[in-house]
């Protein structure tokens, strides 16, 4: 009878496990993980054949994790429990990715932390979405005003306002995505704010902050000292 190879067959100083542990799992390669996750091959064929067929036949880990458990399970050496453990880690993975983080309306004050609170809400539009945070003593609300063109938010400070008294909010934070990827703010970005300080001014309520998301980046109005 074959034998059937895993890890073990390995180098220990070449195997995933041993690897992860002295350089972290960041130094991984991606059939490497893959192997983790998969324990063990099948009768003539080892684990790492095993990981980097899947990774052929899928060409890319976002697509293998878009797979679903049919075109897993066609893979030779992958069955139904394999696949289901698939499943479970790249759901993990997505769930993690789109957890919004916890803060308390005084830590909203960096720009960074409200980046890392919205970004998930707002980095793959392709339209312009504006949002209001509104803040008081004790903790803070997310409120969807507008949805705009493919490169343009529409918002009047009556719907922005709103929220924030509805809250009973003493001061805001407003936040837009840029579908382009750049987060430079656009002229009426920059008129748009200034209108929004002034009615602010007017109702009693702090305009903290105006904070442009892209995917990967973001811009501060406040760091920019353009409020």
């Amino acid at each position: 009878m074959s034998k059937s190879f895993t890890i073990h067959d390995l180098p220990k100083e070449e195997r995933p496990r041993e690897r992860l542990v002295k350089f972290g799992e960041q130094a991984l390669s991606a059939q490497e993980l893959l192997q983790l996750i998969l324990g063990r091959g099948i009768a003539g064929e080892s684990v790492a054949v095993t990981a980097q067929k899947l990774l052929s036949q899928f060409g890319s880990l976002q697509k293998l994790a878009e797979a679903n458990i049919e075109e897993l399970s066609l893979i030779k050496g992958i069955g139904l429990a394999k696949a289901t453990q698939l499943k479970a880690v790249f759901e993990i993975g997505h769930r993690l990715s789109n957890q919004t983080p916890s803060y308390k309306s005084k830590e909203l004050t960096d720009p960074k932390k409200v980046y890392q609170l919205i970004k998930s809400k707002l980095k793959n539009y392709h339209k312009e979405h504006f949002y209001v945070i509104a803040l008081n003593s004790r903790n803070h609300s997310v409120a969807e005003v507008s949805i705009g063109s493919l490169n343009a938010s529409i918002v009047h400070p009556r719907e922005v306002f709103a929220e924030a008294i509805k809250n009973k909010a003493a001061s805001v934070i407003f936040v837009h995505n840029h579908p382009s990827g750049d987060p430079e703010p656009s002229e009426d970005d920059l008129l748009l704010t200034k209108r929004l300080v002034k009615a602010g001014k007017i109702l009693g309520i702090e305009v903290i902050d105006h904070i442009i998301v892209t995917k990967n980046d973001f811009f501060s109005f406040k760091e920019k000292k353009l409020i």
